[in-house]
């Protein structure tokens, strides 16, 4: 192999370097959310303990990335939208989200390449969630 070459991964769940990076992804992005002011309001939506929520995003980051299907298996298909529409998802909410997740990337190593990835599927998804105009 030429050394400027990548290995190829068949998933990003093995780009990102599996379950133990996506654990630190989901901490990182969840920590961040407690100490960085610019996301009150998303930290607000996501009432006062996080520890359910933390394991939720880690089991179904590790199935949407391609690894183990945890989510699925402990609660069925994800339904995202359904799931999330009893919040407030607005443009706001949806910012803090994607900016908070791609800080959590740049803070955790997640490769430049994937990360550009994940932020276009990210926003994708986190864009469909919204439930609010504003």
């Amino acid at each position: 192999m030429n050394i400027e070459e990548k290995p190829a991964f068949a998933t990003p769940f093995e780009w990102i370097g599996g379950e133990d990076r996506i654990k630190a992804l989901t901490e990182r992005f969840y920590d961040l959310m407690d100490l960085e002011p610019g996301y009150a309001a998303l930290r607000a939506a996501h009432g006062t303990d996080l520890a359910n929520a933390r394991q939720r995003l880690f089991w179904f980051l590790c199935g949407w990335m391609g690894g183990p299907q945890h989510y699925t298996e402990r609660f069925g298909h994800p339904m995202l939208r359904a799931r999330h529409l009893p919040f407030a998802i607005g443009i706001l909410e949806r910012d803090q989200w994607l900016a908070c997740m791609d800080q959590a990337m740049g803070e955790t190593g997640v490769p430049e390449d994937l990360r550009a990835r994940l932020k276009n599927s990210f926003f994708q998804t986190a864009d469909w969630m919204r439930n609010q105009t504003v």
